[in-house]
């Protein structure tokens, strides 16, 4: 079981990457994912893992230190999303060998696949900023 809040460590220079892991954090209402950019020229990785792994790989780190590689990671991401259903298909025991053996391809063509526009698929997941709130605190009369 995941421990919750999750830091997910992610490659934000790539747009799909970037679009996915924006788009589960807008979903986020429990504040259960702590994003890190590990493409920022300023990122020290944690101990226990290097900056090629976190970027070739997304990685997260639960709550009480356990890592999390991979589709573990999507399936953790989309649960503190609200998505269960997706959670759930990342869980499958039917369809988990599919998935671990597409998500290595996928994370090696990832700037090709961005290149594609296949990161504007993300745009649909992302909940739409309030209104209310973006408007600020209202004065009062």
């Amino acid at each position: 079981m995941t421990a919750y809040p999750i830091t997910v460590y992610y490659d934000a220079s790539c747009e799909l990457c970037r679009a996915e892991v924006e788009a589960m954090k807008s979903r986020d209402d429990a504040d259960r994912l702590r994003l890190i950019d590990a493409s920022d020229a300023d990122f020290v990785p944690p101990d226990g893992v290097t900056r090629d792994e976190l970027m070739s790989r997304i990685h997260a780190r639960d709550a009480n230190g356990a890592w999390l590689r991979g589709v573990d990671v999507f399936a953790a991401v989309y649960e503190a999303a609200g998505l269960r259903r997706l959670a759930r298909i990342y869980r499958s025991r039917a369809l988990r060998p599919l998935l671990d053996r597409a998500y290595p391809w996928i994370a090696d063509h990832r700037q090709a696949l961005s290149a594609l526009g296949l990161s504007r698929v993300f745009g649909i997941a992302r909940r739409p900023a309030c209104p209310a709130c973006a408007a600020g605190p209202r004065a009062k009369v």
